[in-house]
């Protein structure tokens, strides 16, 4: 039954058809003597498998641990720090942002400035968009699609939160 993603046969009497999205299970079993036969049985099995991926899309964990309560931010995945650089002796203020890629964290820095001649217009941009980058990852997240932070090269020129069409990048 490798052939089958989320069905299996745990006796010769049926199929079982598991799938779990954010810790609820769905299931069901299709037993081959209500169905009339083996075949048939499979067959309905996957077509019911088929209609709850189709009323289950986009419900996939998107942490791989629960967000802890702490946050610099209020925004889960951003957080607000300070960095500072032993060679030139100087403080800079960033957003960071965490994410998931094929089950490896990833971070992306958004670098304000020095924290000496930041402005308050400055920390804000940084801000923004290191929030927009997290609610386009939960949308791609959210809708199955592949997740392209490349997309937010070239940031400190660009507001992309301004942009209505954005929806997700």
């Amino acid at each position: 039954m490798a052939k089958h993603k989320n069905i299996t046969e745990p006796d010769v009497f049926g199929f079982q058809v598991r799938i779990v999205r954010r810790g609820k299970e769905s299931s069901r079993y299709f037993s081959h003597k209500l169905w009339g036969n083996k075949g048939k049985s499979l067959k309905a099995a996957l077509a019911w498998r088929d209609q709850m991926q189709i009323v289950l899309k986009g419900s996939k964990t998107r942490f791989l641990k629960p967000p802890k309560n702490k946050t610099s931010t209020g925004v889960t995945g951003v957080s607000r720090t300070i960095k500072y650089d032993r060679r030139k002796d100087k403080s800079y203020l960033c957003y960071t942002v965490f994410w998931v890629c094929n089950g490896i964290s990833r971070n992306k820095t958004f670098q304000v400035g020095n924290v000496e001649k930041v402005s308050a217009d400055d920390e804000l941009h940084a801000f923004r968009t290191a929030r927009l980058f997290r609610n386009c990852y939960e949308y791609s997240i959210d809708n199955d699609i592949p997740f392209a932070d490349s997309k937010f090269n070239g940031w400190k020129k660009v507001r992309f939160y301004e942009d209505g069409n954005l929806g997700a990048v």
